[in-house]
C-alpha cells in the first residue's frame, strides 16, 4: 500500500488530526519524541506528517515486539521503514544509540519514545537515557517534542479491537542539547516540553 493511502486511512480511520503550534512541517532533518501509550503511537504520528517528511522519517521501534514474528517485521520494516532496535539486552556491538545515529545520516528523521514503553495514562513517564546520548552524537538535530493525545483510550494496553474516539497530535517548539547539558537537565527540560503540550 502506498504511504499517502495508508495515512489518509489511519487519518480517517482514528480521526486523527495534527496540530502544529511550535513549528510547522519540513524536510530538515528532526528527531520527533512522543509520548507512548499505545500500539498506535507510531503509525498516528507518522500520519500526520505529510508524505515529503513522511517518506524521510523512520520510526524506532523495539525488536523484541516488532520482530517477534514475519508478520510484524514485514509491517515494520517494509510499511514503515522503521528501525528494530534492542531494549532489553543491550550490549556494546548491538547498541540502540548507534542504531539511530545510522538511521539518520545525512538526510532522515527519526520518531522516537523516550519512556521506552508503554505507560497506561495520559501522564509522561520519566525518559530513558537514550535519547540524550543521541542528541549528544548529533547535536545538530533539531528535537520536536509531539504530544498524542487520547490514544490510551482507543487501544489500550492489553486491548486487541480500537475505541471509536478522536485523537490528536500537537507537535511544538523545536530544541537542542545545550553545550554541556548534563543528563539529568536535558531529559527533565525534554520531558518537561512534552508535559506542557499535554496541559494546551
Amino acid at each position: 500500500m502506498k504511504s499517502p493511502l495508508m495515512a489518509a486511512l489511519v487519518r480517517l480511520a482514528m480521526g486523527a488530526t495534527a496540530r502544529w503550534v511550535g513549528c510547522g512541517p519540513t524536510l530538515s532533518q528532526r528527531i520527533y519524541f512522543a509520548n507512548h501509550t499505545s500500539h498506535l503511537d507510531t503509525l498516528v504520528l507518522w500520519a500526520m506528517l505529510p508524505t515529503s517528511v513522511r517518506e524521510h522519517t523512520r520510526p524506532i521501534a523495539a525488536r523484541d515486539y516488532w520482530g517477534a514474528n514475519a508478520l510484524r517485521r514485514w509491517v515494520a520494516q517494509s510499511l514503515f521503514n522503521a528501525v528494530l532496535v534492542e531494549r532489553k539486552r543491550i550490549c556494546a556491538h548491538d547498541h540502540p544509540v548507534e542504531h539511530m545515529v545510522e538511521a539518520l545520516g545525512t538526510t532522515n528523521s527519526i520518531i522516537l519514545f523516550p519512556e521506552g514503553e508503554r505507560t497506561p495514562g495520559p501522564e509522561v513517564a520519566p525518559f530513558k537515557s537514550g535519547i540524550w546520548h543521541l542528541a549528544r552524537q548529533r547535536p545538530d538535530m533539531e528535537l520536536v517534542p509531539v504530544y498524542l493525545a487520547n490514544l490510551n483510550l482507543i487501544l489500550p494496553k492489553g486491548e486487541f479491537l480500537p475505541v471509536p474516539l478522536l485523537c490528536r497530535a500537537t507537535f511544538g517548539q523545536p530544541m537542542h542539547i545545550k553545550p554541556n547539558e548534563g543528563k539529568a537537565d536535558f531529559l527533565h527540560r525534554t520531558r518537561s516540553s512534552l508535559d506542557q503540550l499535554r496541559q494546551q
